[in-house]
C-alpha cells in the first residue's frame, strides 16, 4: 500500500464519507488508499473500517492542528461539515476554515469541498418571499456552505467544489418517508408544488467524489450533481410501487412546512421553497450525465428504493 495515494476522508462514518471509502475499497487496483478521519477511533463504525484495511485517524473539526496531523502525507482530502449536529452556520464556517487551513499546511494535492449554493444570490435578505433566519441567512445550511467556499480559494488550494443535493436517505434519516394520515392513507409531504426536486443516494455522492479524485482535470471546477430529478408525485408513485401500497404526494405551502415545528423546519421550508421557486437554476445546474460519468453506478430513485425500502418506516 506504500505506493498508493492516500485520500483523507472527513465524515468517514457518515453518509457521504462512507460512500467515498466504500468506492476506494471496491477499487483495490485504483491506486488509492482510504484514511478515515473521525473524532472517535474506538467507535464501532471506526473499528469496522479498520478491520477492512482503512487507516483510521483521530481529529476534531474544532482543532486545526489535529486536522493538519490527520492530513499529513495525504494526496487528497474530502471535506464535509455536519450542520445538523449543531444548527450553527458560524460553527460550520469555522470548521470549513480549519479544514482549508490544515489542508494548505499539509500540502494536499487535491481537495474536494462538499458544498451547496448560497441561496442569497437569488433571494437577497431584502426579498420577503421567504423569511430571513438567524439574522442573515435565507437557508442557513445552504448559505453557510456557499459562503465558506472562499476559505478554499483564498488558501490557494487545488480544490473541486462538489455541490450536492437532497438525499433520498432523508426518508429514514430525517423521517421524511411516508406517513399515515387521518384517512389511513400514506403520504409524503413536501412544499415543492409540481416542480422537480433533484435527489441522490447519499452513498453516490462519495462515489462521485472518488471519480473526481481520479481526474485531476476537475481541480478548480464546480461540479453539481444529482441522481434523478423528480416531482413529488413521481416520488410518491415510485414509493407506491416499492411498498405495494398507495403513497400520495401531499403538497403543502412552504409557510405551512416552516410551521411544522421540528428542529430545522424553517431552514428546510426555505430550502424546499428555493427548490420550487428556482427549479430551472437548481435542476439545470445538475446534469445527470456528468454525475454518471464520474460514477457509472449512479442510482435512480427506483434502484435506491429497491435496496433501501426496508430502512424506511411506514408510520
Amino acid at each position: 500500500m506504500a505506493d498508493k495515494k492516500i485520500i483523507a476522508v472527513m465524515g468517514a462514518t457518515g453518509s457521504q464519507g462512507s460512500g467515498l471509502i466504500r468506492a476506494i475499497l471496491d477499487d483495490p487496483n485504483g491506486g488509492f488508499q482510504a484514511r478515515a478521519i473521525t473524532r472517535d477511533v474506538n467507535s464501532e463504525k471506526a473499528k469496522a473500517l479498520a478491520k477492512q484495511g482503512v487507516q483510521v485517524v483521530a481529529a476534531d473539526l474544532d482543532d486545526e492542528k489535529s486536522l493538519e496531523r490527520a492530513f499529513a502525507g495525504a494526496y487528497g482530502v474530502y471535506c464535509v461539515t455536519f450542520f445538523w449536529a449543531h444548527f450553527s452556520p458560524e460553527k460550520e464556517q469555522a470548521h470549513a476554515r480549519n479544514m482549508a487551513t490544515a489542508a494548505k499546511h499539509a500540502g494536499v494535492k487535491h481537495v474536494i469541498w462538499s458544498t451547496l449554493e448560497d441561496t442569497r444570490k437569488l433571494v437577497p435578505l431584502s426579498d420577503n418571499r421567504m423569511p430571513t433566519l438567524q439574522g442573515k441567512y435565507k437557508c442557513p445550511h445552504f448559505d453557510s456552505k456557499g459562503e465558506a467556499d472562499h476559505f478554499f480559494t483564498d488558501a490557494g488550494l487545488p480544490v473541486t467544489f462538489l455541490l450536492t443535493t437532497f438525499y433520498w436517505d432523508n426518508m429514514y434519516l430525517f423521517g421524511m418517508g411516508p406517513k399515515k394520515g387521518p384517512d389511513g392513507k400514506y403520504a409524503i409531504t413536501f412544499p415543492v408544488g409540481d416542480k422537480r426536486m433533484s435527489g441522490i443516494a447519499a452513498e453516490d455522492i462519495g462515489k462521485v467524489a472518488y471519480g473526481i479524485f481520479k481526474k485531476p482535470e476537475y481541480i478548480g471546477k464546480r461540479v453539481a450533481i444529482a441522481g434523478e430529478h423528480l416531482t413529488g408525485k413521481q416520488m410518491a408513485e415510485s414509493l407506491s410501487k416499492a411498498f405495494g401500497t398507495e403513497v400520495r404526494y401531499n403538497e403543502v405551502s412552504p409557510d405551512a412546512y416552516r410551521k411544522f415545528g421540528f428542529p430545522g423546519a424553517e431552514d428546510l421550508g426555505n430550502m424546499f421553497q428555493y427548490y420550487r421557486d428556482f427549479e430551472t437554476q437548481f435542476v439545470g445546474a445538475r446534469d445527470l450525465k456528468v454525475a454518471r460519468s464520474l460514477n457509472p453506478a449512479l442510482q435512480t430513485f427506483d434502484q435506491w428504493l429497491a435496496k433501501n425500502k426496508s430502512r424506511i418506516p411506514l408510520e
